[in-house]
């Protein structure tokens, strides 16, 4: 595919849909749209759009379960020059709000059962899902006149920001293109492919794992959520060949399987990743599906995955690797003080450099210059080495993200909420391992003289304003927060503490 590649995802769906046009393309429940249908449809949807007024460079956001509009949307914004903005539908109101309020949206479409979500959102254009679906069944399916381009943004994915607000990862045709390569030179999709997804579409590994079977003319199966009965039932319906599933996932299928005693689905290959694997779980999940495993590592603002250990490489102390890059993705250890390229086997942040490296983040040049290096290297604030032959091991973050189930958390969003209650006078939160999520936050915090709260009472407060699974599982009350001479918090003795205490 490599030489013939289209570097546009509209042209991807143009050649599907003429060349299979009778193959399935997308199917969710009892629904499946063939690619010749598919391509009618984001016609109709991107007339639709431009009947809306909606043309280049307007944002179109889409606050829905997994669905084939979410796709017929992706490629008629794309059409129009258009951009997608899928929303987390798991963040509270209030910080939905503060994403709508970011993007500036010229439309949102809203399935019916989230629209409480946008309770706080303002009172733009909206379209509930039946109102889209009916306008888009009675527009034109002729080509429509719009302003495509390769390099412009297609689409924008929020991925939440150290200082706590959201930040728009903008990702062009172009850059979701290497979706297409990964999948066929690396990783031997084909036609005949059938793809589980199983990730909300609001993230990269939703969205755009989901292009990965799409751009090979294979068949994308859609599910609603990870549900290990779902899931293992769905592999077995619809001949899964592919799939991917962070940890906690993969954990919760190995059990369901261990207790239900029912034979194991037969699947050709189980991506991981997104968060860190142990070695016993790994071959908990081999020894129970017998099938073959790739371990990936990347990021939304990388346009997904950019390191991958293959299945042949799964052995001995490569099990505790990610891999070596791409093929098109240069790669660097360095120090993140001095740029120095480390040595083999030294530690040193992760900066990549490829075509496939996001535009930017919306509306936020100096967050970009940031993570965006003046010669086109992205810093990934991760800490890894490499081995003498380039396999990557991922050694810890620079950045204090914890990540809790697949899904990212910054520990000053918390923070930020929790000194809003009248009883907190300083709070640090770190994360905490944890046998079913990975990590799970843990805060430290010290009470205002003569104050008093519980802890329930505080993780009751933070539920109240943010997302649950952002919110701190345990609360831990000190007379004081360690720091050091300039007075930063050593969130380093607070884990040694939080551990020694789980031991």
């Amino acid at each position: 595919m490599a030489a013939s590649a289209p570097v546009d995802i509209v042209s991807m769906l143009a050649r599907h849909a003429a060349e299979r046009p009778s193959a399935r393309c997308l199917t969710s429940g009892n629904d499946a749209l063939d690619f010749a249908t598919l391509a009618r449809r984001t016609n109709a949807a991107a007339n639709l759009l431009a009947a809306q007024g909606i043309g280049h460079g307007d944002r179109v956001a889409l606050l829905s379960n997994a669905s084939p509009e979410v796709f017929e949307l992706l490629f008629a914004c794309a059409k129009l020059g258009a951009i997608l903005v899928p929303l987390n539908w798991r963040l509270s109101a209030r910080e939905i709000a503060q994403i709508v309020s970011d993007c500036d949206p010229a439309l949102v479409v809203v399935e019916e059962s989230l629209a409480p979500l946008l309770a706080e959102a303002g009172k733009g254009p909206r379209l509930s899902f039946e109102a889209y679906v009916a306008l888009r069944d009675a527009a034109t399916d002729g080509e429509p006149n719009g302003a495509g381009d390769p390099d412009i943004p297609a689409l924008i994915l929020y991925t939440s920001g150290t200082t706590g607000l959201p930040k728009g990862v903008m990702l062009s045709q172009r850059n979701l293109s290497y979706l297409g390569r990964m999948a066929d030179e690396v990783w031997g999709f084909t036609p005949s492919s059938v793809n589980l997804v199983a990730m909300p579409l609001f993230h990269i590994g939703g969205i755009g794992y989901a292009l990965l079977g799409l751009s090979q003319g294979g068949e994308t199966v859609l599910l609603p959520g990870a549900d290990p009965a779902a899931v293992i039932a769905a592999i077995a319906r619809h001949g899964v060949t592919h799939g991917f599933f962070v940890p906690t996932v993969v954990q919760r299928l190995v059990e369901h399987v261990a207790a239900s005693g029912a034979a194991t689905p037969s699947i050709g290959t189980i991506f991981y990743g997104a968060a860190p694997i142990g070695e016993e779980l790994l071959e908990r999940a081999r020894a129970a599906f017998g099938c073959h495993f790739v371990h990936v590592y990347g990021m939304t603002e990388t346009a997904g995955t950019t390191v991958t250990l293959l299945p042949h490489e799964h052995v001995g102390a490569r099990l505790r690797s990610c891999g070596r890059p791409m093929p098109w993705i240069e790669l660097a250890l360095v120090d993140p003080a001095s740029g120095r390229k480390v040595a083999t086997g030294e530690v040193g942040e992760i900066r990549m450099r490829s075509p496939a490296i996001m535009l930017g983040y919306w509306r936020k040049p100096d967050e970009t210059a940031t993570a965006i290096t003046a010669d086109g290297w992205m810093c990934s604030g991760d800490a890894a080495f490499a081995d003498a032959d380039g396999y990557l091991f991922i050694h810890d973050r620079y950045k204090d993200m914890i990540v809790s189930g697949g899904e990212n958390i910054y520990p000053s969003e918390i923070d930020n909420i929790m000194l809003h209650h009248p009883a907190v006078a300083e709070v640090a939160v770190i994360g905490l391992p944890h046998p079913k999520w990975g990590e799970t936050p843990c805060a430290y915090v010290v009470l205002r003289d003569g104050s008093e709260v519980s802890a329930a009472d505080l993780i009751a407060f933070t539920r109240e304003r943010m997302a649950h699974y952002k919110c701190p599982t345990s609360v831990r009350f000190v007379p004081a927060l360690p720091r050091n001479a300039s007075g930063k918090i050593l969130k380093r003795e607070l884990r040694e503490l939080g551990e020694g205490a789980l031991r």
